[in-house]
């Protein structure tokens, strides 16, 4: 799965090592190679496309996909697929609302969802989508305060306040959700407008198990069998919304070589990272991630293993944690490998040495890779303090920190809040701090009660986080007073605190409260210690990098990713694999054979609705497929279209090869892996008895 939130055995390993081998050879010369890319829609690869595949891109072509795609600001994407207001995602992006509208006596995940009017559609608790409507460059407002300071802290936060300013007076214009997010390295900044929809149903969904049939095994690998989707319906002032926009259904789906495209929202790439940036993750940041991954993950199976209603309330934490520890470990594997390493100190010793050759711009850009790399080392020693020294474990017990600070920041000027309390910011802040969803008291003390555990080990006692949460008590005490008493559990308390202001927070005795009021010094002065030695100094100097970038290898290239809408073209092709070849699609009839091998045992069971309709299904159906398309975590739920802009699969993952595409790309055999378009309308048809709503994705042809 390739959640954002993603954020081996030796066979793994060598299998990444060797897939780099034929494309080190082309990167590193600013130009990206075969179908590498994650491109921006103001700037799409007109050239490439044009050259590779014959295909020339329209403005009106990009505007309908653009318009038709749909972020999922839980960390997913998604498109309209209907004139009713239907979107299509992955079941692994709805699961967290799915967990949350379940309950004991409904088991939406194990059990699945269909809603066979609109009256049955299941509201989503705080589910915030958002559809990009426009683009401005804002680089020359941003960097011209950044211009007027003195020092590097001064500077970075005059491009706040401005940013701070920028996102204001858009939304006020606009009404528009403003976000200004910062393009090649800094050296671009962009004005993304969205409009946002806040009432989003639940339609339909599969079965856990079929949606990610295989588990854990065969997460991340191919060939796949799996039904990953879920389908929303979107409301605006209580009616179903009639997008202009949406993608229209080719259940033909596309054929081997085919040229396709993906429109989604990537998360982030540090594919133009610097050599000391990419040691500090491989030396210090993925080891403690993948440490603190596994330690929460045997918290939760402990906790899940007390009955099944526990296994309920875990059951999603699981699985994302799961999956970012595969993630991590894969992307950790690229970073030890020499060759890649080697690859990203040749790529930079090229720009270095471009630079170095004309005098002015090694004035202007020269001294930028030796203040990253003091500011990384800075980095490094500060980096278990803070990744420590916070709440963690469990989300619910940060929020009375959370309210705290919203208290605080709303009394200041706009520009001179911490990042995340801007006035453009509020509205979706709220909209997930007052969120309804259930909170389950014994799992958030048993996950808050290992984090305080795992600080006390890493920090030590008389560190100022640990003693002032502790408080002379244990880690399994402290968590205990802090959830068993508090009343934040309650959406209607956190409203009236927050309401309350100031004066509220202050006469508060509830404990979430209470140590939220002590750790507020704490965070900021952590905050403000990051940002003096290392934030404020590398802002600017990866700034000049990507400008040096653009000096010497002009605009062609695209950004780094950053949850903003993205497009990537590709081929449907398979890719060589274990000696074989792994054939470009799977069917229906692999799905029941991979069950029958294992002897239907999990996690390669199917579900009894399944087995029982078996003669109803077309065995010949192609289920899943992969292509060249460049993605990663963020792109899942991206929709894949064809040359006419029809919708012909939904991407779900990547194979074990693509994970080191957070640093470098590999067209060989860095592969995608989406669900056909004629999977989901003849499962719904055969298999859940869902043909009127296959019928309204139809329609659209």
């Amino acid at each position: 799965m390739i959640t954002s939130s993603s954020l081996h055995t030796f066979g793994r390993s060598a299998a990444i090592r060797g897939a780099l081998v034929a494309s080190l050879a082309l990167m590193g010369t600013g130009r990206p190679a075969a179908d590498e890319g994650m491109w921006t829609f103001d700037r799409p690869p007109s050239e490439a496309l044009q050259r590779r595949y014959g295909f020339t891109i329209t403005k009106e072509w990009l505007d309908h996909l653009r318009l038709a795609s749909v972020r999922f600001q839980n960390g997913g994407s998604g498109s309209f697929v209907s004139a009713d207001g239907l979107v299509l995602t992955n079941h692994h992006v709805a699961l967290g609302q799915l967990q949350k509208v379940s309950a004991p006596e409904r088991n939406y995940v194990a059990d699945g969802f269909y809603a066979r009017t609109r009256e049955e559609e299941v509201r989503a608790t705080d589910l915030e989508l958002n559809v990009l409507v426009s683009t401005e460059e804002v680089t020359a407002r941003i960097t011209a305060a950044a211009l007027r300071a003195a020092t590097a802290q001064a500077a970075l936060e005059a491009r706040r306040a401005e940013i701070a300013n920028i996102e204001k007076e858009s939304l006020d214009l606009t009404g528009f959700r403003s976000d200004v997010v910062t393009l090649y390295q800094g050296a671009q900044y962009w004005l993304y407008r969205y409009k946002k929809y806040t009432d989003v149903r639940l339609v339909f969904a599969p079965e856990q198990q079929m949606a990610f049939f295989g588990g854990d095994p065969d997460n991340f690998t191919y060939p796949r069998h799996d039904l990953d989707f879920a389908l929303f319906r979107v409301y605006d002032n209580g009616a179903p919304v009639r997008p202009e926009h949406f993608l229209k259904w080719n259940a033909k789906g596309a054929t081997e070589n085919e040229l396709v495209f993906v429109s989604g929202h990537p998360a982030s790439t540090d594919r133009n990272g610097t050599l000391a940036e990419l040691e500090t993750e491989r030396d210090v940041v993925y080891p403690v991630n993948i440490k603190v991954v596994k330690r929460r993950i045997e918290v939760l199976r402990q906790y899940a293993a007390q009955g099944g209603e526990q296994a309920r309330q875990a059951a999603g934490f699981v699985f994302g944690l799961e999956n970012a520890l595969k993630a991590y470990t894969g992307q950790y594997e690229g970073l030890l490998d020499p060759k890649v390493m080697e690859k990203k100190a040749t790529e930079e010793r090229g720009l270095r040495d471009a630079v170095a050759r004309n005098a002015e711009w090694q004035r202007t850009y020269g001294p930028a890779w030796d203040e990253v790399a003091r500011a990384e080392t800075a980095r490094r020693r500060l980096f278990k303090s803070q990744r420590f020294g916070q709440l963690r474990g469990s989300a619910f017990a940060s929020r009375g920190l959370l309210i705290v600070q919203y208290v605080t920041e709303l009394r200041k000027p706009d520009g001179q809040r911490l990042d995340g309390f801007h006035d453009a910011q509020l509205p979706s802040l709220l909209f997930g701090l007052l969120s309804p969803a259930p909170i389950y008291p014994a799992l958030e003390e048993a996950l808050l009660g290992d984090a305080l555990q795992e600080s006390l080990e890493e920090l030590g006692p008389n560190d100022p986080f640990v003693r002032t949460v502790l408080a002379g008590r244990s880690p399994k005490d402290a968590a205990a007073a802090l959830i068993g008493a508090t009343r934040l559990a309650d959406p209607a308390v956190r409203k009236q605190l927050i309401d309350g202001g100031e004066a509220a927070v202050r006469a508060s005795t509830d404990p979430l409260i209470v140590v939220g009021r002590a750790l507020d010094p704490l965070m900021r002065a952590t905050n403000a210690l990051m940002e003096r030695e290392v934030t404020s100094f590398e802002t600017s100097a990866r700034e000049k990098i990507g400008q040096a970038r653009f000096t010497a290898y002009g605009t062609t290239a695209y950004p780094d990713a950053t949850f903003t809408l993205r497009l990537s073209y590709g081929a449907v092709r398979g890719y060589p694999m274990n000696g074989t070849r792994a054939a470009y699609k799977t069917t229906f009839a692999g799905l029941f054979d991979r069950s029958a091998g294992f002897d239907d045992k999990p996690p390669f069971n199917l579900v009894p609705r399944f087995t029982d309709r078996r003669a109803r299904i077309d065995m010949t159906t192609p289920l899943n497929f992969v292509t060249t398309n460049d993605i990663i975590g963020g792109n899942s739920g991206s929709p894949v279209v064809n040359r006419a802009g029809e919708l012909v699969g939904l991407i779900f993952d990547g194979n074990i090869e693509s994970l080191v595409g957070r640093f470098v790309y590999d067209d060989e055999r860095n592969r995608s892996i989406a669900v056909h378009s004629g999977a989901i309308v003849h499962a719904l048809r055969t298999v859940y008895d869902a043909g009127a709503l296959a019928d309204e994705l139809d329609q659209g042809r």
